[in-house]
C-alpha cells in the first residue's frame, strides 16, 4: 500500500498545506465566534500539533486544532472571570487531560471504560451541539452569538446565510475528491462575495493591517472560579480525542492505543491544549476532517502534519491574512454553524446507537436525560453550568446508579482496527 513515507521534501509540504487547507475553515470559525485571535489560533494549532508528535514520536498523521466543545464555556467565561483567567481555565483543562493519561498509564483503557461509558459521553457531546444552535441561529439573523444586538439588517443576512448553508451542504454531499472535505471553505468564500456585494463587509482593518505582526498572544491568570467552571469541559473532547485515534488507526490498519498508546496520545493533547492557553490561544483537539483526508489521499506519513503545522505558525505571522478573516461578517458564520453545531449533536446520538445504548433501561433514561436538560437548560449549582455542569452530572449518575456493564453500551475503547 502506498503511505508516501519516503516522499521527497517539496512533495511533503505541499500535501501538509492540503491537509491544514481541510482544517482550516473550522480551525478559524472557533476563535472567530469566541472573540479570540485567528493568528493566535493558527499559531497554537501549529504548536500543538508539533508538541502532539513529539510526545508520541512522530507516528500517527494526525493534525490539532481548535476545538468547538469549548465554544460556549469560553463564551460564558470570559463574561465572567475575563479572557486571562478563562485562559487559566483552559490550562487547567488541559493538565486534567495529563492527569487522565497518568490514569490510562496506571491502569489501562479499561479505567476509562469503567469511568466514560457510551451512555455518559453521547449525551454530553449532544449537549455540546443542541446547547451552541442559539448562537448559530443569532448569527444567521445577523445578530451578535448572545442575541444582544443587531450587526446586519435581518432580511439581508438571513439569505447570506442560507446561501452560505446550502453551498456546504453541497460541497459536503456532492463534491469530489479533496473538494468534499472542505465544505465550510466553499461556503466561507461564497457567502463572503455575497456580502460584499451587500455592502456588509469593512474592509478598512485589512487596509490599515501590517503585512506582517505577531498575534495578539496572551497570558493566563489562574482564578479558582474560573478553573473549577472550565476543567469538566474537557471530558467530551478527551472521548473525541479518543475516539479520532480509533479512527486513524482504522484508517492506517494500526493500533495506536498500543503503540504509543492511549496514554501518550492524550498527554500529547493535553501538552498542546495547556500550551495553546498559555499563549492566548482555543484548545486543541484531533481533527477528524484531516483523518478523511489521510483516508482520501492514502497518505500515511506523519511528517506530512509537521508541515501543515509549520504553514499554520507562518500564516499566524501574517497580519493583514489575520485581519481578513476577522473582516468576515456573521451572516456567513452563521449559516454554516447552523450544520456544524447539528452535526455535532448527530455525532453524540450517533454513539447511542453504534454502541447499543438500551435506553429502556431506567438507569439509562436517567443519564441521558438529566444530562441533556441540565446542559441545553443551562442549569448552573455553583460554579458549574451548562456543558461543565452536565457533564460532571454524568459522570457522577453513571458512577452511583445500579446497573450492569452491558446495560451501558458497547465500550468505546475496546473497538479494533480492521
Amino acid at each position: 500500500m502506498q503511505d508516501h513515507i519516503n516522499d521527497p521534501v517539496w512533495k511533503q509540504a505541499i500535501a501538509g498545506s492540503q491537509m491544514l487547507l481541510v482544517a482550516f475553515g473550522a480551525l478559524v470559525l472557533m476563535p472567530l465566534i469566541t472573540g479570540l485571535d485567528p493568528n493566535v489560533a493558527l499559531f497554537t494549532a501549529g504548536i500543538g500539533t508539533l508538541i502532539f508528535h513529539v510526545v508520541t514520536g512522530g507516528q500517527i498523521p494526525i493534525f490539532l486544532a481548535s476545538s468547538f466543545a469549548f465554544i460556549a464555556p469560553i463564551i460564558a467565561a470570559k463574561g465572567k472571570f475575563g479572557l486571562e483567567q478563562t485562559m487559566g481555565g483552559l490550562m487547567a483543562a488541559g493538565i486534567l487531560y495529563i492527569l487522565l493519561s497518568a490514569a490510562v498509564k496506571l491502569r489501562g483503557t479499561g479505567f476509562v471504560t469503567r469511568l466514560l461509558p457510551p451512555v455518559v459521553i453521547a449525551p454530553v457531546i449532544m449537549t455540546i451541539g443542541l446547547g451552541l444552535a442559539p448562537i448559530a441561529v443569532n448569527m444567521a439573523s445577523g445578530q451578535t452569538g448572545d442575541g444582544s444586538a443587531e450587526l446586519v439588517p435581518y432580511d439581508t443576512s438571513i439569505w447570506i446565510a442560507m446561501i452560505s448553508l446550502a453551498v456546504t451542504i453541497i460541497m459536503t454531499l456532492w463534491a469530489k475528491g479533496i473538494f468534499r472535505l472542505i465544505p465550510i471553505m466553499f461556503g466561507v468564500i461564497v457567502g463572503y462575495i455575497l456580502s460584499l456585494f451587500a455592502g456588509i463587509v469593512d474592509m478598512t482593518p485589512v487596509r490599515e493591517a501590517p503585512w506582517f505582526a505577531m498575534p495578539d498572544f496572551v497570558a493566563p491568570e489562574f482564578g479558582w472560579s474560573a478553573i473549577l467552571f472550565m476543567i469538566p469541559v474537557a471530558i467530551a473532547p478527551a472521548i473525541e480525542h479518543i475516539g479520532d485515534v480509533l479512527a486513524i488507526g482504522n484508517v492506517t490498519r494500526k493500533n495506536y492505543l498500543e503503540k504509543p498508546g492511549l496514554h501518550r496520545t492524550l498527554l500529547g493533547d493535553g501538552l498542546a491544549t495547556s500550551a495553546a492557553s498559555m499563549l492566548g490561544g482555543p484548545p486543541n483537539t484531533t481533527y477528524s476532517e484531516v483523518t478523511g483526508a489521510v483516508m482520501l489521499t492514502r497518505n500515511f506519513n506523519p511528517k506530512v502534519m509537521w508541515w501543515a503545522a509549520v504553514v499554520a505558525i507562518v500564516l499566524a505571522f501574517v497580519g493583514k491574512f489575520g485581519a481578513a478573516l476577522q473582516t468576515i461578517p456573521v451572516p456567513v458564520m452563521g449559516g454554516i454553524l447552523c450544520l456544524l453545531f447539528g452535526s455535532i449533536a448527530v455525532v453524540g446520538l450517533n454513539t447511542l446507537i453504534r454502541h447499543q445504548v438500551d435506553l429502556s433501561e431506567s438507569r439509562n433514561l436517567v443519564i441521558v436525560g438529566v444530562t441533556l436538560v441540565f446542559g441545553i437548560g443551562n442549569m448552573a449549582l455553583g460554579q458549574l453550568e451548562g456543558i461543565a455542569l452536565c457533564a460532571v452530572v454524568a459522570v457522577a449518575l453513571n458512577l452511583v446508579l445500579p446497573g450492569s456493564k452491558e446495560a451501558w453500551g458497547k465500550a468505546i475503547y475496546e473497538q479494533k482496527p480492521d
